[in-house]
């Protein structure tokens, strides 16, 4: 998710597209003249008795809530008002007007055509876009001015939609009052909604235990009946029907044996890729076990633990069948690779003021970018400050409550295991946090 800065980030982003795109394009030997692209409203673009010049302006002039998004949560809190429970994200679409200015004849109508056709051919703003514009090279960003330094914290390059550009509709009513009420002369002017920032509060929340049984185990499968599927026809290319690992579950930790079941998963050369879009991860890993039809395992390493940071991974197998010279890739599933905290159980000491501090190592290494904290028990506490990539972090506990916590680190929204299914019933693993 983005921080509140990420509004202003869309602003800048998409000023630096324009700009480069009239660079590019040599917009300003077509015109002859020096071309500018600016962020103001339109009342302050022609200076009081000033010249017009040849430039574009960027303004923001409405700002509304995402349709799609507005009902994914709302921000709760416990009974006494004090706690809060959940921090849903704010997500808005934001509404902007693309004006032209000329010092000449047809300087604004050439100077908007190749603004439209910029955006036209930029309909997604991507990642790797978006962090360049905002984090500029250290000799450009030193000198630049606090409030757009300050915008590459903003979050906006990994927040889970990506920002999307598209033509609005403004009647003519509708583009005169607001020219009206802007107190200016009309310009040429195309309206475009950039859609979604997600702004999402880092405010600790309280945490409930997992549940530790989802229904009565199948006498036949062995396995807890959650959802229940069944299969009718067999394919006849290869197919990952399941992914299962830690408990059964699609979720790993690093030297964990992950099994892929399916059909016709037997040949040579036989593989496995993994790949993660949000941090631009795709690794390639060998079967660890011998051919067979139904069952393809791997493990990802613990000795790469930097080169696989928790998070939600696309995982497919790709193998040359008998008799067949070209390689066959499954189709995709989703595995969970999470965090695990190393060192546990252990005991602390509270000093004089009843505050707790404790080193916490874990795998997999966590990089930037990435969102962490630890949960005690229901308490969820925010790590000191840290610089990724790294695999430990400090942590201060005011008033921390005596007794044995159970610790689960959360890297992404995804916990670190703290239930055993290998026992009927589940238990919790020993993962505790002994504050006296």
């Amino acid at each position: 998710m983005s921080t509140a800065l990420a509004i202003a980030g869309v602003t800048a982003v998409l000023r630096d597209l324009l700009n480069d795109g009239i660079i590019n394009h040599n917009v300003s030997g077509v015109v002859g003249n020096t071309v500018t692209v600016s962020a103001l409203p339109p009342d302050r673009v022609i200076p009081t008795n000033g010249v017009e010049g040849t430039q574009i302006n960027l303004f923001l002039h409405q700002v509304t809530p995402n349709a799609a998004w507005r009902n994914e949560g709302l921000p709760s809190r416990d009974a006494s008002g004090a706690q809060r429970l959940s921090n849903p994200p704010l997500a808005l679409d934001l509404h902007y007007l693309i004006s032209a200015y000329g010092a000449e004849d047809l300087h604004a109508e050439i100077l908007l055509g190749y603004a439209m056709q910029l955006l036209h051919e930029t309909p997604v703003l991507a990642r790797d876009a978006i962090r360049t514009a905002l984090s500029p090279s250290p000799a450009v960003g030193a000198t630049l001015p606090p409030a757009l330094r300050a915008l590459a914290d903003c979050g906006l390059a990994d927040q889970f939609e990506q920002i999307r550009i598209t033509p609005a509709t403004m009647g003519s009513e509708e583009m005169s009052r607001l020219w009206t009420a802007l107190q200016t002369h009309y310009r040429p002017t195309a309206a475009y909604q950039v859609s979604v920032v997600l702004i999402q509060s880092v405010l600790p929340t309280r945490m409930v235990l997992p549940v530790l049984s989802r229904g009565a185990v199948d006498p036949a499968s062995g396995r807890e009946r959650g959802v229940v599927v069944q299969p009718n026809l067999l394919p006849p290319f290869p197919i990952i029907q399941t992914v299962s690992a830690l408990g059964g579950e699609p979720m790993a930790r690093l030297d964990d044996v992950v099994s892929l079941n399916g059909f016709h998963l037997d040949g040579s050369a036989r593989e496995v890729l993994l790949e993660n879009d949000r941090l631009g991860i795709t690794q390639v890993l060998p079967a660890s076990n011998n051919s067979a039809a139904g069952l393809l395992q791997f493990a990802v390493p613990m000795a790469r633990s930097a080169d696989f940071p928790a998070g939600l991974y696309r995982v497919s197998a790709r193998l040359v069948r008998s008799g067949e010279a070209d390689p066959r890739q499954t189709n995709r599933l989703a595995l969970v690779l999470v965090p695990q905290i190393t060192g546990l159980p252990v005991d602390v000491a509270r000093d004089g003021a009843g505050t707790a501090r404790f080193t916490l190592k874990f795998t997999p290494h966590l990089r930037p970018g990435q969102t962490v904290s630890l949960i005690l028990d229901q308490r969820e506490v925010m790590p000191e400050t840290f610089v990724a990539p790294t695999n430990s972090l400090d942590f201060v506990v005011a008033d921390a409550p005596v007794g044995k916590h159970l610790a689960r680190l959360r890297i992404d929204g995804l916990d670190s295991p703290i239930i055993d299914r290998s026992k009927s019933p589940p238990v919790f693993y020993n993962q505790r946090i002994n504050i006296t």
